[in-house]
């Protein structure tokens, strides 16, 4: 291996070069090496430090040109390349070459890439995001008996002991990428469930979930009533507050249980109703109501203090609500929340 690497590395004919790159790789695959080898090998022929990353496990692997594990801090990647199973993306391969990239670096990850991903299938079970909706369905489902919930969750790689938090998700992003920025580290699996994703998984970084997606964050209970409370939470979410934690709205989550009806009867969420139609006024009652202050809620919406003092006065006589008054504050508050929830 090592002496076919050293052929390649003077090679005059690109083209010829990219052939030998190839072959080199099929070689690999048909020996059946695993990823450390695999990094090993790309790291001599590529003669800089090659790394190969698997997201679903936060798994990384760095190896110099002389085959050992680069003990060197990592530097810039000079070129990386997605790597693929079943269309998902589950991992990168990259080079961290001085300078500019070589010519056949490209080929060289896009077959490194092909190898891991082999590897990657035939060693599983596949480190892929995306799961069987029906396994997911099963966890989470009221209606199962905690023996199918067990071994439901051991299908997908989660251990006993490790509590699974639900996460209720709504993205236009495909599901896996969300799923793969929102819990980098530890195991993670998703799956669209009518018109929600759920994302299960141990451990998660609330402050990564790509613009645009909302996420409901259930309590670390059994896995059903978390998926409950996840869906309680994604329904108080806004673009303002995308990330919803179930055990952070309190009392609050009362309001997700006011019949439809009832809610749309009360005075104060028929009248924030009526001023829905401009998103002016709802946006300034919506920054009122989140800082409790004329002057930051100002600045959050980045006028001067008097603008937004006429348009609360303004906003208080149509609503008929004292909003500088606490009890008035308050039920501006409940009533924007609820018709909120209602336009869910």
């Amino acid at each position: 291996m090592e002496a076919l690497a050293a052929r390649l590395s003077h090679l005059d004919s690109q083209a010829e070069g990219a052939i030998r790159v190839v072959m080199f790789y099929d070689t690999l695959m048909r020996r059946r090496v695993d990823l450390p080898a695999l990094a090993r090998a790309s790291a001599v022929l590529a003669e800089c430090v090659a790394g190969i990353r698997l997201h679903g496990t936060g798994r990384a692997i760095r190896v110099s040109s002389d085959g050992r594990e680069a003990s060197a801090p990592p530097s810039p990647a000079s070129s990386a390349m997605p790597i693929t199973l079943d269309e998902e993306e589950i991992g990168t391969v990259w080079l961290e070459r001085p300078g500019p990239p070589g010519p056949l670096d490209d080929m060289l990850l896009d077959r490194l890439a092909i190898a891991a991903a082999a590897v990657v299938e035939r060693y599983g079970p596949a480190r892929t995001t995306m799961a069987d909706p029906a396994l997911v369905e099963l966890v989470i489902s009221a209606d199962s008996d905690e023996a199918a919930r067990a071994r439901a969750l051991r299908l997908l790689g989660f251990t006993a002991d490790l509590p699974v938090r639900v996460v209720a998700v709504r993205s236009r992003l495909p599901l896996d990428k969300v799923a793969g920025l929102f819990c980098p580290a530890g195991p993670v699996k998703a799956a669209p469930l009518a018109d929600v994703g759920v994302i299960l998984t141990t451990t998660m970084d609330r402050t990564r979930l790509p613009a645009g997606a909302r996420a409901g964050i259930g309590a670390a209970e059994t896995p059903d009533r978390s998926w409950q409370q996840a869906r309680t939470a994604l329904r108080f979410t806004t673009s303002r507050q995308p990330v919803v934690t179930y055990e952070g709205l309190g009392a609050l989550a009362l309001l997700a249980q006011v019949p439809e009806d009832a809610a749309r009867d009360n005075v104060d969420v028929a009248a924030i109703a009526r001023i829905a139609d401009c998103p002016e006024d709802l946006e300034t009652l919506d920054a009122y109501c989140a800082t409790g202050s004329l002057r930051r809620a100002a600045d959050r919406l980045h006028l001067h203090h008097s603008s937004v003092a006429r348009r609360l006065e303004q906003l208080g006589k149509a609503l008929d609500i004292e909003l500088t008054e606490p009890t008035g504050l308050l039920r501006a508050r409940l009533a924007l929340t609820t018709w909120q929830l209602l336009e869910d």
